[in-house]
């Protein structure tokens, strides 16, 4: 057997884009130079990678099994190549992934303090709800994630590296805009502005608050943090947030907050994939990160 760090590349190519001509653009090589590699690839492996179905590459078991060990050797490649430069600091891409609370308002100082104390100035950072950035780890389009909830999948491993607190905001008019505490009594039959699916702030809802208030409703579904202040300021529901988030809108007197007699406090979350092989570089940046 006589792999190849090219077919291996293009493997994991392959795996990160919805198609051939996308993965081809990328790797800068021809779809025909890529289904080369990949026929050669799983020759010498005596099996498929990949479903073929209507004209698309779906990574198959025996693909997601080759795929941490094709990760962790071109990184490992990588490696070599940085061990004899004459460069000394860490070099690479570092590919992050950020849920949208902490991507906007604790990401950027993250990375300020990290280029400063480093020197090292790649990063790419891709911002999402909690629950696709977790799938891209999976998928091994990210090497690491600072996310608002722990990762609940068996082969993600997460770590707290930091606090948050979390409001409720309600629109100026609010009638329990007055009330200088609330119970959850006091929300009895409220109406609330939510963020999607797989957002760690309607995760912290969900968990937190709404098993206590009775007969709630959600009056709005949104995929921003600054459409969900917007719908608030307008009454048409209240909002659970990070204060971080907030902060702006509850100074600009857009919003205002509601004090709620019950623990508003979550913790961010630093994931990996358990098998994700820990280069120089990134295991400088999680350092960096435990050290905030």
């Amino acid at each position: 057997m006589n792999i190849s760090l090219k077919q291996l590349k293009v493997f994991v190519g392959i795996t990160q884009h919805a198609t051939l001509s996308a993965a081809s653009e990328r790797l800068y090589l021809s779809k025909a130079a890529l289904s080369m590699a990949l026929s050669e690839l799983e020759k010498q492996l005596g099996r498929p990678l990949f479903d073929r179905v209507n004209h698309r590459l779906i990574l198959n078991q025996e693909g997601q099994k080759l795929l941490p060990l094709a990760d962790e050797l071109l990184n490992r490649a990588s490696d070599i190549k940085v061990l004899f430069s004459p460069q000394t600091k860490a070099s690479g891409t570092l590919k992050i992934g950020a849920s949208d609370t902490i991507g906007n308002h604790v990401l950027p100082s993250i990375l300020s303090g990290f280029r400063q104390q480093q020197q090292h100035y790649s990063q790419q950072v891709f911002i999402s709800n909690s629950e696709l950035i977790c799938q891209k780890l999976r998928d091994f389009e990210l090497d690491i994630a600072l996310i608002e909830g722990q990762a609940q999948q068996s082969d993600l491993v997460s770590t707290v590296f930091s606090q948050d607190s979390m409001c409720i905001i309600a629109p100026l008019s609010h009638p329990l805009a007055a009330k200088s505490q609330l119970s959850f009594n006091d929300l009895t039959n409220s109406e609330w502005v939510l963020r999607e699916a797989g957002s760690g702030s309607r995760s912290f809802f969900l968990q937190n608050l709404a098993t206590h208030i009775d007969n709630w409703s959600q009056s709005f579904e949104l995929n921003t943090t600054e459409a969900l202040i917007n719908c608030v300021a307008e009454d048409l529901g209240l909002g659970c947030l990070s204060s971080l988030a907030a902060h702006y809108a509850l100074k600009d007197g857009r919003v205002t907050k509601l004090n709620l007699n019950h623990p508003m406090q979550r913790q961010f979350w630093l994931v990996m994939h358990k098998d994700k092989y820990k280069t120089p570089l990134l295991a400088q940046f999680i350092d960096f990160c435990h050290l905030q």
